[in-house]
Protein backbone atom coordinates (compact mmCIF):
# COMPACT_ATOMS: atom_id res chain seq x y z
CA UNK A 1 0.00 0.00 0.00
CA UNK A 2 1.22 3.43 -1.39
CA UNK A 3 1.47 6.63 1.60
CA UNK A 4 -1.07 8.07 -0.35
CA UNK A 5 -4.03 5.31 -0.25
CA UNK A 6 -2.06 3.93 3.22
CA UNK A 7 -5.15 3.81 5.95
CA UNK A 8 -5.20 6.94 8.31
CA UNK A 9 -5.33 6.51 12.14
CA UNK A 10 -8.44 8.26 13.37
CA UNK A 11 -9.60 9.82 16.64
CA UNK A 12 -12.28 11.18 18.24
CA UNK A 13 -10.98 14.98 18.37
CA UNK A 14 -13.99 16.34 21.11
CA UNK A 15 -16.75 15.93 22.36
CA UNK A 16 -20.28 17.98 23.11
CA UNK A 17 -23.63 17.39 24.45
CA UNK A 18 -26.66 19.25 25.05
CA UNK A 19 -30.45 18.35 26.22
CA UNK A 20 -33.33 20.74 26.85
CA UNK A 21 -33.49 22.68 30.29
CA UNK A 22 -37.38 21.18 31.19
CA UNK A 23 -36.94 18.49 33.73
CA UNK A 24 -40.10 16.07 33.74
CA UNK A 25 -39.49 13.93 36.62
CA UNK A 26 -41.11 10.85 37.86
CA UNK A 27 -43.43 12.33 40.24
CA UNK A 28 -44.36 14.90 37.22
CA UNK A 29 -45.29 11.69 35.51
CA UNK A 30 -47.48 10.09 38.12
CA UNK A 31 -49.58 13.14 38.14
CA UNK A 32 -51.01 12.13 35.04
CA UNK A 33 -50.69 8.47 34.55
CA UNK A 34 -51.10 5.82 37.17
CA UNK A 35 -47.41 4.87 37.61
CA UNK A 36 -44.93 6.29 40.81
CA UNK A 37 -41.43 6.98 40.96
CA UNK A 38 -40.71 3.75 43.18
CA UNK A 39 -42.13 1.70 40.14
CA UNK A 40 -40.55 3.72 37.06
CA UNK A 41 -36.90 3.70 39.22
CA UNK A 42 -36.93 -0.75 40.73
CA UNK A 43 -38.13 -1.01 36.80
CA UNK A 44 -35.77 1.04 34.73
CA UNK A 45 -33.25 3.17 36.73
CA UNK A 46 -34.40 6.79 35.18
CA UNK A 47 -35.41 9.38 37.88
CA UNK A 48 -36.07 12.10 35.15
CA UNK A 49 -35.45 12.84 31.51
CA UNK A 50 -35.04 16.38 29.36
CA UNK A 51 -38.59 17.72 27.18
CA UNK A 52 -37.86 19.98 24.43
CA UNK A 53 -40.68 23.03 24.37
CA UNK A 54 -43.04 22.94 21.50
CA UNK A 55 -40.58 25.84 19.25
CA UNK A 56 -37.62 23.39 19.62
CA UNK A 57 -36.48 20.62 16.79
CA UNK A 58 -34.24 18.22 17.22
CA UNK A 59 -31.81 20.37 14.26
CA UNK A 60 -31.77 22.76 17.47
CA UNK A 61 -30.64 20.13 19.93
CA UNK A 62 -28.21 18.96 17.12
CA UNK A 63 -26.89 22.49 16.53
CA UNK A 64 -25.80 23.26 20.20
CA UNK A 65 -24.37 19.71 20.74
CA UNK A 66 -22.34 20.61 17.63
CA UNK A 67 -21.14 23.58 18.28
CA UNK A 68 -19.84 22.70 21.89
CA UNK A 69 -18.19 19.64 20.07
CA UNK A 70 -16.16 21.54 17.60
CA UNK A 71 -15.40 23.70 20.20
CA UNK A 72 -13.87 21.00 21.93
CA UNK A 73 -12.16 20.09 19.49
CA UNK A 74 -10.63 23.18 18.24
CA UNK A 75 -12.15 23.05 14.98
CA UNK A 76 -14.16 25.34 12.20
CA UNK A 77 -17.59 23.99 10.75
CA UNK A 78 -15.55 25.29 7.38
CA UNK A 79 -13.15 22.53 8.46
CA UNK A 80 -15.83 19.66 8.54
CA UNK A 81 -16.60 17.86 5.25
CA UNK A 82 -18.85 15.65 6.52
CA UNK A 83 -22.20 15.56 8.80
CA UNK A 84 -23.45 12.14 9.80
CA UNK A 85 -26.80 12.66 11.92
CA UNK A 86 -28.77 9.67 13.46
CA UNK A 87 -32.14 10.18 14.29
CA UNK A 88 -35.74 9.08 14.36
CA UNK A 89 -37.05 11.91 14.84
CA UNK A 90 -35.88 14.40 12.13
CA UNK A 91 -36.86 17.77 11.80
CA UNK A 92 -39.39 16.98 8.06
CA UNK A 93 -41.54 13.99 7.47
CA UNK A 94 -40.15 11.66 5.09
CA UNK A 95 -36.54 12.86 6.16
CA UNK A 96 -36.06 15.35 3.58
CA UNK A 97 -34.41 17.35 3.77
CA UNK A 98 -32.60 15.76 5.78
CA UNK A 99 -31.56 17.07 9.44
CA UNK A 100 -27.81 16.40 8.53
CA UNK A 101 -28.63 19.01 5.65
CA UNK A 102 -30.48 21.69 7.91
CA UNK A 103 -27.68 21.46 10.35
CA UNK A 104 -25.06 21.76 7.77
CA UNK A 105 -26.39 25.26 6.88
CA UNK A 106 -26.91 26.35 10.39
CA UNK A 107 -23.46 25.73 11.17
CA UNK A 108 -22.44 27.38 7.70
CA UNK A 109 -20.74 24.22 7.10
CA UNK A 110 -21.61 24.36 3.47
CA UNK A 111 -18.55 22.13 1.78
CA UNK A 112 -19.42 18.91 3.85
CA UNK A 113 -21.34 16.49 2.30
CA UNK A 114 -24.76 15.60 5.00
CA UNK A 115 -27.11 12.85 5.75
CA UNK A 116 -29.04 10.94 8.00
CA UNK A 117 -28.85 7.55 9.68
CA UNK A 118 -31.78 5.67 10.80
CA UNK A 119 -30.57 2.91 13.09
CA UNK A 120 -32.81 4.32 16.23
CA UNK A 121 -30.82 3.76 19.64
CA UNK A 122 -28.18 1.92 17.60
CA UNK A 123 -27.86 4.97 15.40
CA UNK A 124 -24.93 7.08 16.81
CA UNK A 125 -22.97 3.75 17.02
CA UNK A 126 -23.75 2.99 12.90
CA UNK A 127 -22.85 6.63 12.11
CA UNK A 128 -19.68 6.61 14.12
CA UNK A 129 -18.52 3.88 12.72
CA UNK A 130 -19.75 4.82 8.89
CA UNK A 131 -17.69 8.35 9.95
CA UNK A 132 -15.04 6.55 11.06
CA UNK A 133 -14.23 4.34 7.71
CA UNK A 134 -14.64 6.96 5.86
CA UNK A 135 -12.20 9.67 7.48
CA UNK A 136 -9.73 6.58 7.57
CA UNK A 137 -9.80 6.06 4.20
CA UNK A 138 -9.25 9.63 3.45
CA UNK A 139 -12.73 9.72 1.38
CA UNK A 140 -13.22 12.69 3.93
CA UNK A 141 -10.55 14.99 6.39
CA UNK A 142 -13.11 15.83 9.33
CA UNK A 143 -16.14 14.86 10.18
CA UNK A 144 -18.82 15.60 12.57
CA UNK A 145 -21.04 12.70 13.97
CA UNK A 146 -24.32 13.57 15.86
CA UNK A 147 -26.94 11.81 17.78
CA UNK A 148 -30.35 14.16 18.12
CA UNK A 149 -34.14 13.34 19.25
CA UNK A 150 -37.04 14.71 20.40
CA UNK A 151 -38.56 11.65 21.17
CA UNK A 152 -41.06 13.45 23.09
CA UNK A 153 -42.94 13.65 19.46
CA UNK A 154 -43.56 10.76 18.93
CA UNK A 155 -44.80 9.60 22.53
CA UNK A 156 -47.78 8.85 23.75
CA UNK A 157 -47.81 10.32 27.42
CA UNK A 158 -51.13 8.21 27.91
CA UNK A 159 -49.85 4.89 27.33
CA UNK A 160 -47.29 4.07 30.78
CA UNK A 161 -45.24 1.58 29.68
CA UNK A 162 -43.92 4.09 27.27
CA UNK A 163 -43.92 7.65 28.54
CA UNK A 164 -41.56 6.57 31.35
CA UNK A 165 -38.93 6.10 29.11
CA UNK A 166 -37.69 8.22 26.77
CA UNK A 167 -36.31 11.79 26.68
CA UNK A 168 -34.85 14.46 24.56
CA UNK A 169 -31.56 14.89 23.58
CA UNK A 170 -28.33 15.54 21.49
CA UNK A 171 -24.65 14.70 21.78
CA UNK A 172 -22.20 15.15 18.81
CA UNK A 173 -18.56 13.93 18.33
CA UNK A 174 -15.75 15.38 15.80
CA UNK A 175 -14.13 12.79 14.01
CA UNK A 176 -10.42 13.31 12.25
CA UNK A 177 -7.11 12.37 11.37
CA UNK A 178 -4.52 11.99 14.61
CA UNK A 179 -0.82 11.09 15.21
CA UNK A 180 0.05 7.43 16.36
CA UNK A 181 -1.75 4.49 17.62
CA UNK A 182 -4.81 4.54 19.18
CA UNK A 183 -8.11 6.36 18.28
CA UNK A 184 -10.90 4.10 16.86
CA UNK A 185 -10.00 0.79 16.73
CA UNK A 186 -12.62 -0.69 14.88
CA UNK A 187 -16.39 -1.44 15.51
CA UNK A 188 -19.12 -3.79 14.59
CA UNK A 189 -22.95 -3.29 13.01
CA UNK A 190 -25.64 -5.70 13.11
CA UNK A 191 -29.34 -5.85 12.32
CA UNK A 192 -32.58 -8.09 12.56
CA UNK A 193 -35.72 -7.22 10.55
CA UNK A 194 -38.04 -9.70 11.78
CA UNK A 195 -38.04 -7.65 14.88
CA UNK A 196 -39.44 -4.59 13.31
CA UNK A 197 -42.54 -5.17 14.33
CA UNK A 198 -41.55 -5.18 18.32
CA UNK A 199 -40.76 -1.47 18.19
CA UNK A 200 -41.98 0.79 16.20
CA UNK A 201 -43.95 3.92 14.87
CA UNK A 202 -46.99 1.91 13.51
CA UNK A 203 -48.63 4.88 11.32
CA UNK A 204 -46.89 7.86 9.11
CA UNK A 205 -44.68 5.73 6.17
CA UNK A 206 -45.47 4.73 2.75
CA UNK A 207 -47.02 1.08 4.61
CA UNK A 208 -49.22 2.80 6.66
CA UNK A 209 -49.68 6.66 5.69
CA UNK A 210 -50.94 8.87 8.58
CA UNK A 211 -55.10 9.18 8.79
CA UNK A 212 -57.16 11.28 11.31
CA UNK A 213 -57.89 7.51 12.64
CA UNK A 214 -54.47 6.79 12.99
CA UNK A 215 -53.76 9.89 15.07
CA UNK A 216 -56.85 9.21 17.54
CA UNK A 217 -55.82 6.04 17.96
CA UNK A 218 -52.57 6.68 18.96
CA UNK A 219 -50.50 4.83 15.71
CA UNK A 220 -48.14 7.92 15.09
CA UNK A 221 -46.87 7.15 18.57
CA UNK A 222 -43.49 4.66 19.82
CA UNK A 223 -45.13 1.09 20.25
CA UNK A 224 -43.04 -1.21 21.98
CA UNK A 225 -42.92 -4.92 23.14
CA UNK A 226 -41.44 -3.89 26.23
CA UNK A 227 -41.02 -7.88 26.99
CA UNK A 228 -39.21 -9.42 24.18
CA UNK A 229 -37.33 -5.87 23.45
CA UNK A 230 -35.87 -6.63 27.08
CA UNK A 231 -34.91 -10.25 25.82
CA UNK A 232 -33.00 -8.63 22.94
CA UNK A 233 -30.85 -6.07 24.36
CA UNK A 234 -30.15 -8.44 26.71
CA UNK A 235 -28.97 -11.12 24.41
CA UNK A 236 -27.27 -8.88 22.54
CA UNK A 237 -25.65 -5.82 24.79
CA UNK A 238 -22.93 -7.60 26.04
CA UNK A 239 -22.34 -9.89 23.23
CA UNK A 240 -22.14 -7.35 20.69
CA UNK A 241 -19.23 -5.63 23.14
CA UNK A 242 -17.59 -8.62 22.87
CA UNK A 243 -17.45 -9.25 19.21
CA UNK A 244 -16.32 -5.36 19.06
CA UNK A 245 -13.56 -6.29 21.41
CA UNK A 246 -12.47 -9.75 19.54
CA UNK A 247 -12.77 -8.19 16.04
CA UNK A 248 -9.09 -5.72 17.04
CA UNK A 249 -7.63 -8.52 19.40
CA UNK A 250 -8.87 -7.25 22.59
CA UNK A 251 -11.51 -8.68 25.50
CA UNK A 252 -13.34 -6.79 28.40
CA UNK A 253 -10.41 -7.31 30.55
CA UNK A 254 -8.81 -4.46 28.76
CA UNK A 255 -11.70 -2.07 28.55
CA UNK A 256 -11.81 0.90 30.72
CA UNK A 257 -14.61 2.52 30.42
CA UNK A 258 -17.55 1.20 28.55
CA UNK A 259 -20.50 3.68 27.22
CA UNK A 260 -23.70 1.37 26.47
CA UNK A 261 -27.28 2.61 25.32
CA UNK A 262 -29.32 4.69 28.22
CA UNK A 263 -32.10 2.27 28.01
CA UNK A 264 -32.36 0.47 31.36
CA UNK A 265 -30.45 -0.22 34.15
CA UNK A 266 -31.20 -3.78 34.12
CA UNK A 267 -29.94 -4.20 31.14
CA UNK A 268 -26.93 -2.17 31.51
CA UNK A 269 -26.32 -4.30 34.49
CA UNK A 270 -26.81 -7.71 32.79
CA UNK A 271 -24.43 -6.77 29.47
CA UNK A 272 -21.53 -5.92 32.55
CA UNK A 273 -22.47 -9.33 33.74
CA UNK A 274 -21.96 -11.11 30.49
CA UNK A 275 -18.43 -9.23 30.00
CA UNK A 276 -17.63 -9.92 33.67
CA UNK A 277 -16.72 -6.01 33.64
CA UNK A 278 -16.65 -4.32 37.46
CA UNK A 279 -19.72 -2.34 37.42
CA UNK A 280 -17.52 0.80 37.92
CA UNK A 281 -16.10 0.20 34.66
CA UNK A 282 -19.41 1.46 33.49
CA UNK A 283 -20.92 4.96 32.99
CA UNK A 284 -24.56 5.83 33.28
CA UNK A 285 -26.49 8.82 33.19
CA UNK A 286 -30.17 7.38 32.04
CA UNK A 287 -31.26 8.19 35.69
CA UNK A 288 -31.35 12.58 34.74
CA UNK A 289 -32.53 11.95 30.67
CA UNK A 290 -34.13 8.39 29.83
CA UNK A 291 -33.76 6.47 26.85
CA UNK A 292 -32.86 9.21 24.05
CA UNK A 293 -32.42 7.47 22.02
CA UNK A 294 -29.41 7.96 18.91
CA UNK A 295 -28.36 10.76 21.20
CA UNK A 296 -28.01 8.52 24.31
CA UNK A 297 -24.39 7.05 23.68
CA UNK A 298 -22.57 10.52 22.58
CA UNK A 299 -24.78 12.68 25.62
CA UNK A 300 -23.17 10.05 28.20
CA UNK A 301 -19.72 9.94 26.18
CA UNK A 302 -19.34 13.90 26.68
CA UNK A 303 -20.40 13.61 30.63
CA UNK A 304 -17.76 10.79 31.25
CA UNK A 305 -15.16 12.38 29.17
CA UNK A 306 -16.02 15.89 31.19
CA UNK A 307 -16.33 13.86 34.24
CA UNK A 308 -12.69 12.67 34.05
CA UNK A 309 -14.08 9.02 33.65
CA UNK A 310 -12.09 8.63 30.76
CA UNK A 311 -8.37 9.39 30.08
CA UNK A 312 -5.74 9.38 27.24
CA UNK A 313 -5.26 5.74 26.40
CA UNK A 314 -7.91 3.85 28.03
CA UNK A 315 -9.95 1.96 26.13
CA UNK A 316 -13.50 3.12 25.74
CA UNK A 317 -16.28 0.55 24.28
CA UNK A 318 -19.53 2.13 23.12
CA UNK A 319 -22.25 -0.40 22.54
CA UNK A 320 -26.44 0.59 21.04
CA UNK A 321 -28.87 -1.41 20.51
CA UNK A 322 -32.56 -0.26 19.27
CA UNK A 323 -35.45 -0.73 16.89
CA UNK A 324 -34.86 -2.48 13.49
CA UNK A 325 -33.61 -4.38 15.26
CA UNK A 326 -30.15 -2.92 14.85
CA UNK A 327 -27.20 -3.36 16.78
CA UNK A 328 -23.42 -1.64 16.94
CA UNK A 329 -20.65 -1.44 19.40
CA UNK A 330 -17.46 0.90 18.95
CA UNK A 331 -13.70 -0.02 20.02
CA UNK A 332 -11.88 3.41 20.80
CA UNK A 333 -8.73 3.77 22.18
CA UNK A 334 -8.86 7.63 23.95
CA UNK A 335 -6.23 10.07 22.28
CA UNK A 336 -7.54 13.23 22.93
CA UNK A 337 -4.69 14.37 25.44
CA UNK A 338 -7.05 17.53 27.04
Amino acid sequence: MTESTALRTVGILGTGSYAPPQVVTNDDLAQRIETSDEWIVSRTGIRARRIADADTATSDLALEASRRALADAGVTAAEIDLIVVATCTPDHPGSFPSTATVLQHRLEAYQASAFDVGAVCAGFSYALHIAAQMVRSGASRRALVVGAETLSRIVNWDDRNTAVLFGDGAGAAVIGQIDGDGGYLGGILGANGAGGPLLNVPAGGSRTPLTSECVRGGADKIYQNGKEVYKFAVQTMGEAAIQALNSVGLTPEDVDCFIPHQANIRIITKAAERMDLPFEKVFTNLEKYGNTSAASIPLALDEAVKQGRIQTGDLVVLVGFGAGLTWGANVVRWSKTS
